[in-house]
Parts: structure tokens; C-alpha cells; sequence
């Protein structure tokens, strides 16, 4: 990997972790959703980030794609707490995440995570196969009497590209890719007391720009354009839109592009038993020594 190229993936990753431990400070009872992504989102472009995604704030049985609304009331609650955070600086990406317990019993849940992606981290090295390191995810949680969200993976991360190369399954796997020197990815255990998997609900707060299409709208093209050009094709909150887009036409607008596959929908995903959910991440360099970009 190029020196420079290495430089901003470091970088990036020292910004996501100070974002991270910054954001995990927010979080306490009857704090706002919007308060604590808003403020995570204003700390990353402070330190000299800007976001890969939106800060995902999902609680007990929600396990991904879940942010702030553009209004958003919500107030945390008692649970388990995942904050998910992505910096990209010149658009290398460091990816993190931790769980936060506020007056949960659950703790040995975050744990079985922790300890997951520890065991994973230390296997991540040029010659490993993947389909091995999804098996000690596999073992490590169910060891410690959870199950792993079997359609939840880590993932590849390359320039502006979040989701790159191959899938990175927190179970067992037919993959038998071998990691290469300089390969990066974000590895992100799921827990679970539930049946081990999530479904899409019906709320969607998070897009993407998948490709060109034609809308009447003004609205309509602004987003798009604005999903190319100002997001770099990387995933964007519905309430980054708010300063540039009518609020009257808003979710027209927005319904319109999905409708035509302009744009990509992250619906909030939530475990299928209703399950709590604990998470942890780390973005890492793949080296003989592997070098994790998120750590402080």
C-alpha cells in the first residue's frame, strides 16, 4: 500500500475512534437521538474528518441503519446502546463501533462481542482465510451462549467504496478467499439473544446514490446530484437534506428516486425474535502484524 494512501487510512481511523469515544460520552438516559448523532457528526469535521455514513444509533433489538430524523423526539433508553461511527479523510474510511449498556443486565453480551472481534483482529494477517475467521466469530460468541447475526457481516473498504471486495460473515462461510498484505476491512461482530438474524422494518432514514435517473422534480434532481457530487456516492442521512431541500417535498422527492433505483434505501434493520443486540468494530490493515486503524 502507498505510504500517503496509508497516511489517510490512519488518519481517518484516529479520527473515527476519537468520534467514537467522543459520541459514547453523549450516551445516557433521556438524551436525544439527535443530539448525540448531530454532535458525533460536528466532532468528526472538527477533528478534520468528514462522514463516510451517518452515526447510527440503534437500541436493544435494532442492530443497524438507524439515525436521527430530520425532527427525531426520541430519548435513549435503558439497553443495550450501538454507536456506529465512519470517517473518511480524501475518501479512505476508518469504520468503528461499540455498544453502550445504560442500566442493562447484558454486559456478558458486549462481551461475547468484544471478545469475537479480538480473536478475529489478531487472525488478520496475509494467508488467513476468511472462511476461518468467521468461524472463530462463530465459536466465540456462541461459547459464550449467544448467537451471531448470520446476515450482518464485516466488509471490505476501499477508496469512497464502503462496502468493497468480499463479504466478511460472522459465521461460518464457504469463502475461501485468503487476506493479502494491504487488504482493509471493517470487522464488526453482532450478538444477539434472539434467533440470529434481522429484517428490514419499514422506516428508512439512510440513502445512497446507486445511479442516474430521470425526475421531474427539481427536488428530486438536487438530491441526486448532491448524492453524487457533495456525498461521493457514499451513504447520506435524510436530515443532511434539510438545508437545501424542501421540507414540503422532501419524502416525495426522495420516494420518487427509490421508486426509479436512483437512489439505495438502508431500511432500520431489526432482529427477527425481537432479540437485544450488542456490536463492536474495528477498521484493520491486513499485515503480518495487523495494524487496526480505530484503536486509540
Amino acid at each position: 500500500m502507498d505510504e500517503k494512501v496509508l497516511e489517510k487510512y490512519r488518519e481517518a481511523g484516529k479520527i473515527a475512534a476519537k468520534a467514537r469515544d467522543f459520541g459514547k460520552g453523549l450516551i445516557k438516559e433521556g438524551t436525544s437521538y439527535k443530539k448525540v448523532v448531530d454532535k458525533t457528526e460536528a466532532k468528526i469535521r472538527e477533528l478534520g474528518g468528514e462522514p463516510a455514513f451517518p452515526v447510527n444509533l440503534s437500541i436493544n433489538d435494532i442492530g443497524a441503519h438507524d439515525t436521527a430524523d430530520v425532527k427525531d423526539e426520541r430519548t435513549i433508553k435503558r439497553g443495550l446502546v450501538k454507536l456506529d461511527v465512519g470517517v473518511h479523510v480524501s475518501g479512505y474510511i476508518g469504520d468503528t463501533a461499540a455498544t453502550v449498556s445504560v442500566d442493562s443486565d447484558k454486559g456478558d453480551m458486549i462481551k461475547a462481542s468484544e471478545d469475537a472481534l479480538e480473536r478475529a483482529l489478531e487472525m488478520m494477517k496475509p494467508g488467513t482465510r476468511v472462511s476461518d475467521v468467521s468461524s472463530e466469530i462463530e465459536k466465540t460468541i456462541k461459547d459464550a451462549g449467544y448467537n451471531p447475526i448470520r446476515n450482518l457481516t464485516g466488509h471490505g473498504l476501499e477508496k469512497f467504496n464502503l462496502h468493497a471486495k468480499i463479504e466478511f460473515p460472522n459465521v461460518e462461510t464457504g469463502t475461501d478467499y485468503k487476506l493479502e498484505e494491504g487488504d482493509v476491512f471493517a470487522l464488526e461482530p453482532f450478538a444477539t439473544d434472539g434467533a440470529g438474524k434481522v429484517k428490514d422494518s419499514e422506516r428508512t432514514l439512510i440513502y445512497m446514490w446507486e445511479k442516474d435517473v430521470g425526475v421531474r422534480s427539481r427536488e428530486g434532481r438536487k438530491i441526486l446530484n448532491m448524492a453524487k457530487k457533495d456525498f461521493h456516492k457514499l451513504p447520506f442521512a435524510k436530515r443532511w437534506l434539510t438545508q437545501k431541500v424542501s421540507m414540503l417535498r422532501l419524502n416525495m422527492a426522495l420516494g420518487q428516486l427509490t421508486e426509479r433505483n436512483g437512489l439505495h434505501e438502508y431500511p432500520v434493520l431489526r432482529e427477527v425474535d425481537g432479540g437485544d443486540i450488542s456490536q463492536v468494530e474495528h477498521t484493520v490493515i491486513v499485515k503480518e502484524k495487523p495494524e487496526i486503524t480505530t484503536k486509540l
